[in-house]
């Protein structure tokens, strides 16, 4: 393996112009090539490399921005039993894209691991807390965070208060039983994103993209508890979600509805149905969704498909894509679990990167969006 020398800030010079000024601002009404690359420290500190296609090795985060990617998404765990997506790891994460060039969406979990519509589990530190204190540990972890990313220069363009909020957060002062609480949690959050990051957007998060009462029925629950925000963010799994069709009809709607951008905030697609770790994939069908094998070309056709989706959305309110963790490759010791080092991944087949640690077809694609 060789690495490749940087290209000369020629070449570079498009995608660093985000940076600076006003600059960064009118970037963000840019269609957004986004990558959540939030297991790339982990991956890197146990031997994880990336490649060109070629063969040459080089930075992921550069191998992303030359690809043409132009926003870095990063999650946010309390006190994670591994030591990663924490705070400290987030700020250097964020220092690295803002050196390249490149806009930040920092997702906050308010947790010590996977938020989710399935889990939304309290940080330890703050399980007997009651619901005021909660509160104002949501403000000041958020603020905190923050904070920290604007003394480094890395102050985010955009946060997401919460992450797959279908279910709430913070069970069980904040399920979705508990809406008047929940939109506490999410006012609170919000406040501290204007107080610390004043010139970022706050996103709302929810799963299922495909599903427009959910949609609904959140937002229009929120809305009248006051709740703010600037974007909405949904998750799309093609094989998970429901059809590309309800995919737009949902966009459509949120983006009408409410008057915000939408954007496909996390979704993937398989390059190969086989496994490269051991630890069984959560999509191994040789053809997920029909017309799209699990290969190559299928990854990059069915990413143009929801790009196209989001394009399609009236007035200018598709907003962008990311593709979630491409370089989440097959590493020992980077797994599901991380508070276990033995767990695999059960992802390294959606990754943009195949394995033998070379960027799949779909990067390009992405970066060209």
């Amino acid at each position: 393996m060789k690495r490749r020398t940087a290209l000369t800030a020629a070449v570079a010079a498009p995608a660093l112009a985000v940076l600076g000024g006003g600059t960064a601002a009118s970037a963000q009404t840019a269609f957004a090539r986004g990558a959540d690359i939030s297991s790339l420290a982990k991956s890197e500190a146990l031997g994880g490399v990336y490649m060109w296609p070629d063969g040459w090795r080089e930075d992921a985060v550069w191998i992303l921005q030359k690809s043409g990617v132009n926003w870095m998404r990063l999650k946010v765990w309390v006190n994670p039993a591994d030591g990663y997506n924490n705070k400290t790891h987030v700020v250097n994460m964020a220092k690295r894209a803002r050196a390249a060039g490149l806009n930040v969406l920092v997702d906050f979990h308010y947790s010590d691991s996977w938020a989710d519509p399935g889990q939304q589990t309290k940080p330890a530190a703050w399980r007997g807390y009651s619901f005021a204190q909660l509160r104002t540990a949501v403000y000041d972890h958020t603020a905190d965070v923050l904070g920290a990313l604007a003394a480094a220069g890395a102050t985010p363009q955009m946060v997401q208060v919460g992450n797959e909020l279908n279910g709430g957060m913070l069970w069980p002062e904040g399920r979705y039983d508990q809406l008047d609480q929940l939109a506490q949690f999410l006012i609170s959050g919000a406040n501290a994103v204007y107080a610390k990051a004043p010139g970022a957007k706050v996103m709302l998060h929810l799963a299922e993209g495909g599903n427009n009462s959910v949609f609904r029925w959140f937002f229009d629950a929120m809305k009248a508890r006051g709740v703010w925000w600037d974007a909405i963010g949904a998750s799309y799994y093609p094989y998970w979600h429901g059809s590309l069709a309800g995919l737009q009809s949902n966009l459509n709607d949120m983006a009408s509805r409410y008057g915000k951008p939408v954007y496909v905030v996390e979704t993937a697609y398989p390059f190969t149905a086989a496994d490269s770790d051991g630890h069984a994939n959560v999509v191994s069908a040789a053809t997920p969704v029909s017309g799209y094998p699990a290969n190559t070309t299928g990854q990059s056709n069915m990413l143009k498909a929801i790009a196209n989706v989001v394009k399609n959305v009236p007035n200018g309110r598709g907003a962008g894509v990311f593709w979630w963790e491409p370089t989440w490759t097959a590493v020992r010791g980077n797994g599901w679990d991380p508070a276990d080092p033995s767990s695999g991944n059960a992802w390294e087949n959606q990754a943009l990167f195949d394995f033998a640690w070379k960027a799949t077809p779909a990067l390009k694609t992405l970066g060209t969006l």
